[in-house]
């Protein structure tokens, strides 16, 4: 049986993932689902993510970025379209 081991980048500690980030974590997940869907480093994902998973995924400049534009929409749901292939949508709870 092999155990896996965790890399560096996995083992960040919140301070270091949240750095600059403009919101508060709880009230994000209590507003919005969030799906992520398309190409990331040329492996299909499609998936309900966090902020977290969404910060390690797209950074933390680009999530304040979409976050916001989440925050000032009035539709149900918010669709931003990556260049990279990502495909990043905001349900409202």
């Amino acid at each position: 049986m092999t155990t896996a081991t965790a890399t560096p980048e996995i083992l960040r500690t919140a301070e270091q993932i949240f750095r600059g980030f403009q919101f508060d974590t709880k009230s994000v997940n209590m507003n919005f689902r969030i799906k992520v869907s398309g190409l990331n480093d040329g492996v299909r994902i499609n998936k309900l993510v966090g902020v977290s998973g969404l910060i390690n995924l797209i950074g933390v400049e680009l999530a304040n970025a979409i976050i916001n534009r989440a925050f000032n929409g009035t539709s149900d749901k918010m669709v931003c379209k990556l260049r990279r292939g990502l495909k990043v949508t905001f349900y409202n709870k």
